[in-house]
């Protein structure tokens, strides 16, 4: 894994900024999507991963794509859904972390994923689940652009920072009694659909990337205070021009 410029203490205090800013984001109704995706973003900030994905668990027992940090990630994580093959797969499977320090010599194990992960500049992945006392409700994925794969310090990081994600989706089951965990996962899987049509209109009609586009809708919800699924079935619906998202 390349390594960071953070010093020491630096690198300490970014840690618990982020801890603390994962913390304060688990309130009623908080939203899932942007939860996931700032999850994704802290891990490549703190130097632990190049790129980070996260799949959760449908009604029917499949793993879907819910975030990531890159638009690259993001379509090695639909590869990986499509296919039912990779480490998150298998992650999700065993319920426990799977390691590939090198991704060039993982083809008998994933004859698809591992080729195209290569292919996609990346040379080692790691994946934790999401889990809880058995149940395990997805899991977060670390790409890496050299071989190796993340240290032991680095995986119990990422691993607490599922554990807070995983308890974040049950507090939201807890606040209210009516909706299951399968339901909390599912509206968060129907509100990614809405959120990949935005950014594809956003896309189109400003000349930007899919990543610089969904950082326009994000950046647009925050400084309005507005749910990233709701700008996004704005856009969507043609209520909310993609001009003022600049």
């Amino acid at each position: 894994m390349t390594a960071t410029t953070d010093t020491a203490p630096s690198r300490e205090r970014r840690l618990v900024e982020t801890f603390v800013e994962l913390a304060d984001t688990l309130v009623e109704d908080f939203d899932v999507v942007d939860f996931f995706s700032l999850l994704t973003e802290r891990v490549v900030q703190l130097g632990i991963a190049s790129e980070a994905g996260i799949l959760l668990v449908d009604e029917a027992g499949d793993l879907q794509f819910v975030a990531a940090s890159h638009e690259r990630s993001h379509l090695l994580e639909l590869f990986q859904v499509q296919n039912h093959e990779g480490p998150c797969q298998d992650c999700f499977t065993m319920g426990a972390p799977v390691r590939v320090p090198d991704l060039e010599a993982a083809g008998d194990r994933w004859p698809r994923f591992a080729p195209r992960a290569v292919s996609a500049g990346f040379r080692s992945a790691q994946a934790v689940p999401l889990r809880l006392r058995g149940a395990v409700l997805g899991a977060f994925n670390l790409f890496l652009n050299d071989t190796g794969g993340v240290d032991a310090a680095g995986e119990a990081v990422v691993q607490a920072m599922a554990d807070v994600a995983t308890i974040g989706l049950l507090q939201q089951r807890e606040l209210d009694r009516a909706h299951t965990v399968e339901a909390q996962l599912q509206r968060a899987l129907q509100t990614r659909i809405g959120i990949e049509q935005a950014k594809g209109i956003i896309a189109e009609r400003m000349g930007v990337s899919m990543e610089a586009a969904f950082g326009l809708l994000r950046g647009y919800s925050r400084n309005h205070n507005r749910k990233l699924h709701d700008a996004a079935r704005e856009i969507v619906e043609g209520l909310l021009p993609t001009s003022d998202l600049a």
